[in-house]
């Protein structure tokens, strides 16, 4: 059995490495958003999932090889799992993004930041317990 204070380090090491694995996510994210919205003028919303969805895969990659270490076979059925945790995490996002902006009229990028760190929290315990299997 692992000692609290030895699980409670591992959670906060994987939580750390998850937010590293997050900040390039973040790249991603506002990379394809901004070339998908300014760029190719497609609307905000739409810019907004897809700058998502680049970062999510990207983040699956880089969270089963680094932060959870994962050797599961069964990668699809792992991939399929991080993929229904961030579309939880999109709607959360989407949810956000559109309280900060479309209701609270905030800067577009700036409520995007703040959906982002609502969906962090988010993912990172969503695929603790059920992507990764890691508590």
């Amino acid at each position: 059995m692992i000692n609290p204070s030895s699980a409670l380090e591992i959670l906060i090491s994987r939580f750390i490495k998850f937010a590293l694995v997050g900040l390039s996510g973040v790249v991603i994210d506002y990379g394809v958003t901004i070339l998908c919205k300014e760029k190719f003028k497609i609307h905000k919303y739409i810019s907004n999932a897809l700058g998502f969805s680049f970062a999510a895969s990207s983040n699956y990659i880089l969270n089963r090889v680094w932060t959870f270490a994962s050797h599961d076979p069964q990668i699809v059925s792992e991939y399929g799992r991080f993929i229904l945790v961030s579309l939880f995490g999109l709607l959360i996002n989407s949810g956000v993004l559109w309280v900060f902006h479309g209701k609270l009229k905030m800067d577009f990028y700036f409520s995007k930041l703040i959906a982002i760190a609502f969906t962090t929290i988010w993912n990172f315990f969503a695929n603790v317990t059920f992507t990764f299997h890691a508590a």
